[in-house]
């Protein structure tokens, strides 16, 4: 109990000594005192595959006649390698009556956390904050955030969560991650694209430039998938003067939306103001 307690306080004490460092442009990728990549700061995806991570064209939103250009789907060339997720047939038949309606199916409409990969390219950064022991990865959406224990195989998942739990090694300069115990409630995308409980993802992060990270995951699922898959993408490191990470409390912003139906006549929604 007393190392998880000294643990957590080192992990918090380096995310605040974080938020005190601004941003800047580096000539090269910074290490840490043992040689690793320093994988420290605000990164953040730029990609549309939020919206469907395989590729696909623009396309009428849900609400084209109340919401107009605001809710169509942007095209996206994709981030799946080879540009098609191999489902088996009854995973596929879930896939598409998942993508009927799937803007209120979407889990994220419940404020749900996003699950891994899914939370590294959603349009909100997240930041890095890394020791020789753990990183720790906050998500902007949500306030999710995960722990990832390197070099400590031995610390292993008791119960399954929505973040999973996650256990690294280096290899050179890369980061590899093995993300397993998700819920499987979580989705990749706005398409309804989906997984099982048996859903593990490595991940690996590879310095690509001084302020540019190569991502990518390879998700096997049996229960889903005829066979492993990866998705790949670059992070971009935040250099803005003074940049931090916000926040996006979605929880009572997704009240109305849940529990809507049980408000008292004549109560107003969300909070009063300040």
């Amino acid at each position: 109990m007393k190392i998880k307690v000294q643990k957590f306080l080192t992990i918090i004490c380096l995310f605040l000594l974080a938020g005190t460092v601004n941003a800047q442009v580096m000539d090269e990728f910074p290490r840490t005192p043992d040689g690793k990549p320093d994988l420290s700061g605000i990164w953040q995806a730029m990609t549309n595959a939020h919206y469907d991570i395989e590729p696909h064209a623009a396309a009428y939103g849900p609400y084209p006649r109340e919401m107009g250009a605001l809710s169509a789907k942007p095209a996206s060339l994709g981030i799946v390698d080879g540009g098609r997720i191999p489902y088996n047939e009854q995973a596929r038949r879930q896939r598409d009556a998942n993508l009927q309606d799937a803007i209120t199916k979407d889990p994220l409409a419940k404020c749900f956390m996003p699950g891994i990969p899914r939370a590294n390219y959603l349009p909100f950064p997240f930041q890095i904050v890394q020791s020789s022991a753990v990183v720790l990865i906050a998500y902007e959406f949500a306030e999710s955030n995960r722990i990832v224990y390197v070099d400590q195989p031995e610390i292993i998942s008791q119960v399954d969560s929505w973040m999973g739990h996650s256990n690294a090694t280096w290899e050179g300069d890369t980061l590899v991650v093995s993300v397993s115990g998700q819920m499987p409630d979580t989705w990749f995308d706005r398409a309804g694209n989906h997984h099982s409980y048996q859903m593990i993802v490595e991940e690996r992060w590879t310095p690509a430039g001084p302020n540019h990270i190569n991502y990518t995951a390879t998700i096997t699922d049996p229960n889903t998938f005829t066979d492993p898959w990866s998705v790949s993408f670059p992070l971009y490191r935040h250099v803005e003067e003074n940049m931090q990470l916000l926040e996006f409390k979605c929880v009572e912003f997704a009240e109305e939306y849940m529990y809507g139906e049980f408000r008292k006549e004549g109560t107003p929604i969300g909070n009063p103001p300040q």
